[in-house]
């Protein structure tokens, strides 16, 4: 196998949560470009139907199966549906993620508890349900969490935001040791990447000015800088890698853009 070979997915099977948009679509499409079967999960079946065209134009096979991933049960289903299909499972991706900014004074309990839910309950609870398949089907696996540079970066109005991704890192690291070697398990913390969440920053001239200008690559990312992380994680490429949080930010290490609080 020459080094390349290593980064291909030829017949691997892959669960990707949130794929409907953005990063979750661009993961999608270069998994498959990499030889990978994507089972697609979100909750709109318009946009599944539409990254699963884009991995059948591939040539690969993809499965769109709607799934809201704070029911625990629709977890339960997404995996069997895999399994039912293809016979294993390889890799899972937990991409479903994101919360608004809000002061922390405006911040409810149950806002709170939603964020923590939505970024760091339901990717658990997904490993926890797949990891085992991994093995039993597949021989092992890989698992990807999509975290944020919000997980250790202090910004003010994230605190929901930031204390879930913060925890997400931690389940990452934290599983790690206990599904070694069989299931590798690495998260990446990602910065300022230009999807429907930042178009709010980068359609504003000034905004997007100081977005760049705090930035040292001078520009935001794409979801193709995400996706080609996600598939070195994903890969052979990274065998010898698990428990870590790769960050894909730009070379940021303060926040790009700031969402001010009132004063208490």
């Amino acid at each position: 196998m020459s080094l390349l070979d290593r980064f291909l997915l030829t017949d691997k099977v892959a669960i990707i949560t949130g794929a409907g948009r953005g990063i979750g679509r661009g993961i999608a499409v270069g998994f498959a470009d990499a030889g990978a079967d994507i089972v697609a999960a979100a909750r709109t079946r318009s946009d599944l139907d539409a990254t699963a065209g884009e991995v059948r134009d591939r040539g690969r096979k993809a499965l769109a199966v709607v799934t809201d991933v704070m029911i625990t049960e629709e977890l339960e289903r997404l995996v069997e549906a895999t399994v039912e299909e293809f016979g294993k499972v390889d890799i899972l991706v937990n991409n479903a993620g994101g919360t608004y900014p809000a002061p922390a004074l405006h911040t409810s309990e149950r806002f709170f508890e939603t964020a923590l839910r939505f970024n760091v309950t339901q990717a658990f609870l997904l490993t926890k349900l797949v990891a085992p398949r991994m093995v039993a089907t597949a021989g092992g696996g890989a698992v990807v969490n999509i975290s944020s540079r919000s997980s250790d970066m202090v910004q003010e109005s994230f605190v929901a935001y930031g204390a879930a991704k913060a925890a997400l890192n931690m389940v990452t690291r934290n599983l790690a040791p206990e599904f070694a070697p069989l299931v590798r398990v690495n998260a990446i913390s990602v910065g300022g990447v230009a999807t429907d969440s930042l178009d709010v920053v980068l359609t504003d001239e000034n905004m997007r000015a100081q977005f760049v200008a705090g930035t040292p690559m001078g520009r935001p990312g794409t979801v193709e800088d995400i996706a080609a992380c996600a598939l070195y994680l994903a890969s052979p490429a990274s065998g010898w890698v698990t428990g870590k949080i790769l960050q894909v930010d730009g070379g940021t290490e303060a926040p790009s853009i700031t969402v001010p609080a009132p004063p208490l």
